[in-house]
């Protein structure tokens, strides 16, 4: 069964924080080691320079971003973890993809409006201030997922326009190039409505923009006790019965604490535990689980080389799938190479020739008559056993086109290595639909 490719992107400006661990980080981790997922996590650090016009913030963020996801329990070697910008193909796809989406739709795009709308109230030009990154977000966003053909993205609600954007823009370059194929999957959206979001140091949502953060790495322990200690209480003394629900100790304590945990701690405040004492044992809590992660991620931020080596053996894995696949792309638009004997050929139709698997025939000096099927990469599919004549051959070959890969039992086949028989069955479908 074919895995389920799922790509998440990270944004590079910032440090992480609490919130960003409990709300993205760990649960993102865990749903990439499961069996039939095929995950792929980029720091998207070409859209940073979007938001960010300070280098030096972007180059630390990359450096610990990289860290923390690892440090987290990210396996690089399970997933495809990269660095958008070490990925070429997708600038590439951008502007390939950029050439035939509609000005109306980015026009449209919910960052853009906005702009233009904070432009219009204060009395500026529509577009002060507003780059072509800005405008073109939803392209590049579209080319990160569309270059690993990404069958689901995670992203919250207000990312939603811009998955859908990008099935627009795919859908329209399989109609205006496919030539019966399509390129692209178009993607599905999945939406992160049970992601947990944690109150922060003033009780509101924990965002950088409210200034109400809680480390996670950052500063040591000492930090994290010292942030847990400001944590906005009521005025009631110890002793006094606490109201677990209306405090923000207790969700944070949740999200780490298992059910027995959190409901001795629930009692604890309910039975007139002191807010001193309440904080002291979140910071026992949280240093439980974040202590180990943080050692790991102060070795590796110690070792800007060894992230760097995983980056790029994690980029050049991703580039294995990217470079065959803006390949195919380059030609299906006509980017093609010029060879001799091809200029009396529609062009339409050498494209699609080049693009489809092919079958062999040819003699051995045992003086047998053989068959193979090639995928459109040279790929080895299906090799067949020896035949006594070339019609044999031919009469098989068609019996595969009509009848899939079963047929081929007949004569008694090979199939190449890492290919399964659906594999098979996919491209004689192709060669059957070009043949309509």
């Amino acid at each position: 069964m074919s895995k389920t490719r799922v790509l998440t992107g990270i944004t590079t400006t910032g440090t992480p924080h609490l919130g960003n661990y409990v709300g993205a980080i760990r649960p993102a981790i865990a749903a990439s080691r499961g069996e039939n997922v095929e995950s792929y996590y980029f720091m998207a650090d070409y859209h940073a320079l979007i938001k960010c016009d300070d280098p030096a913030r972007i180059a630390r963020s990359r450096l610990e971003i990289a860290a923390t996801w690892l440090a987290c329990g990210l396996d690089p070697d399970k997933v495809y973890f990269y660095r958008q910008s070490d990925i070429p193909e997708i600038p590439e796809l951008t502007w390939l993809l950029t050439c035939v989406t509609a000005k109306g739709l980015m026009n449209r795009a919910h960052a853009y409006k906005a702009a233009v709308d904070a432009n219009s109230a204060a009395g500026e030009d529509a577009d002060a201030g507003i780059t072509m990154g800005l405008y073109s977000y939803p392209i590049l966003m579209a080319a990160d997922i569309l270059i690993f053909n990404a069958h689901r993205v995670p992203v919250g609600r207000d990312q939603i326009q811009h998955i859908e954007m990008a099935r627009d823009i795919a859908a329209r370059f399989n109609h205006l190039f496919g030539a019966g194929r399509d390129y692209f999957v178009l993607p599905e959206v999945v939406i992160e409505e049970s992601v947990a979001t944690l109150p922060g140091l003033d009780g509101r949502k924990m965002s950088k923009s409210y200034d109400n953060t809680v480390p996670l790495f950052e500063g040591g322990a000492k930090k994290l006790k010292e942030t847990i200690a400001r944590i906005v209480t009521d005025s009631r003394l110890p002793g006094e019965a606490k109201d677990p629900d209306s405090s923000a100790l207790m969700p944070i304590y949740r999200a780490f604490a298992d059910e027995a945990e959190s409901a001795d701690f629930r009692a604890a405040l309910a039975g007139g535990l002191g807010w001193g004492e309440a904080k002291q044992r979140l910071f026992e809590r949280l240093e439980r689980d974040i202590a180990p992660m943080r050692a790991r991620y102060e070795e590796l931020i110690a070792q800007p080389a060894r992230i760097e080596e995983i980056l790029q053996a994690g980029a050049a894995r991703a580039r294995q799938l990217s470079v065959p696949f803006l390949a195919q792309l380059r030609e299906a638009v006509g980017l093609r190479r010029f060879q001799a004997g091809s200029a009396g050929k529609s062009a339409r139709t050498a494209a699609v020739a080049a693009r489809l698997p092919q079958f062999k025939q040819y003699r051995e000096n045992d003086g047998r008559f053989y068959f193979k099927l090639l995928d459109a990469e040279g790929r080895l599919l299906l090799q067949s056993e020896g035949l006594d004549s070339p019609k044999q051959a031919g009469q098989c070959i068609a019996a595969l086109k009509a009848a899939g890969a079963l047929a081929a039992a007949t004569v008694g086949y090979s199939l190449g290595e890492g290919v399964a028989a659906g594999d098979v069955d996919t491209a004689l479908a192709e060669l059957a639909a070009a043949a309509e």
